[in-house]
């Protein structure tokens, strides 16, 4: 009988030892999700990253719906469109002193398709289509105006977007805990006037902190300043310099396996233009969860705009990454 009480310890001790052993869990930073709003994205938008660097090539496709028709005294924003974005990023660590980081995306502007689903959706729930309902479904329609002249008179198409070079110097690196600086400039590419670039060269600075809270868990924390040149469209459009930063937990469910939540926002991009979609603040909350097998790991997530202002109104996002 003792023999069988000592099996029945050990066995038991066996399985719930894991439970109690810390685990030695990859963390691979935060979803990496840029505000997709068709007058702000090319104002060097930033997304959430890890303070710790690393080696990899990832691809991103993003695809987001926004509906801004308003008009105030002086200004006419009207955007009616879906945007998707395919966005290469390639990151390499430089002699161990820095990481240099290469974005370039490719934005397909244009009517979309989801009208007549968010439509319904709307309507089954009770939401506000804020008058989305009042114009032709998946119509395409991008018109920036202010006192009557014209600045933006966006069209549909393919083209690729601002190119964005940054580096990322970690000052502090060591088990649980990581802290960076990073700065980046965003190179002009696209003509401003058709709603692709601002036509002018950005740059950001930002702080990035990774805190471990427990084996499962670790919190990323991003805060800085955006210094976006002017919009040179068909006027010239002096937009502001503004704060952007979020937070983001990934919670490691079983290894390989990710769920994450981040909430990121940015103050107002514009001058004051009496409107409420575009002069509140931007704040987005994105769930998602992530795959990760050997060097490649697959993430998917949804963002909602909390606060329906500088923001689309969902933004679907795919990202593929191989570690080098």
């Amino acid at each position: 009988m003792k023999t069988l009480y000592r099996a029945c310890l050990l066995t038991i001790l066996f399985l719930v030892q894991p439970l109690f052993l810390p685990a030695a869990f990859s963390f691979e930073g935060p979803l990496q999700v840029k505000n997709l709003y068709p007058i702000f994205l090319h104002a060097d938008q930033q997304y959430l990253e890890k303070a710790a660097v690393e080696n990899s090539m990832s691809y991103s496709l993003s695809h987001s719906s926004t509906y801004t028709v308003q008009e105030s005294g002086d200004w006419v924003i009207h955007l009616d469109m879906e945007i998707t974005e395919l966005n290469f990023r390639y990151r390499r660590i430089v002699k161990d002193l820095f990481e240099l980081n290469v974005d370039i995306p490719v934005l397909v502007v244009g009517r979309g398709f989801m009208d007549g689903f968010l439509e319904s959706y709307h309507s089954a729930f009770g939401f506000p289509d804020y008058g989305r309902s009042q114009r032709p479904q998946n119509d395409f329609l991008y018109e920036v105006r202010r006192e009557g002249r014209l600045i933006v008179k966006g069209r549909s198409g393919v083209r690729v977007g601002d190119i964005r070079l940054a580096v990322k110097k970690p000052l502090i690196s060591r088990d649980g805990l990581a802290l960076s600086l990073r700065g980046d400039v965003e190179i002009p590419v696209s003509d401003a006037r058709q709603g692709y670039s601002n036509g002018s060269p950005d740059a950001a600075f930002s702080v990035l902190l990774d805190r471990r809270i427990t084996d499962r868990v670790m919190t990323y924390w991003n805060l800085g300043a955006v210094f976006p040149g002017d919009v040179r469209g068909y006027e010239r459009l002096d937009i502001n310099n503004f704060i952007a930063g979020g937070m983001s937990v990934e919670a490691v469910v079983q290894p390989g396996l990710s769920l994450i939540v981040q909430l990121q926002g940015q103050a107002a991009v514009y001058p004051v233009t009496d409107l409420l979609a575009v002069d509140r603040d931007a704040y987005l909350i994105i769930f998602g969860g992530r795959y990760k097998t050997g060097r490649r790991s697959l993430d998917l997530s949804l963002t909602e705009d909390i606060n329906t202002a500088g923001a689309p109104d969902f933004i679907l996002n795919l990202t593929y990454k191989i570690d080098l």
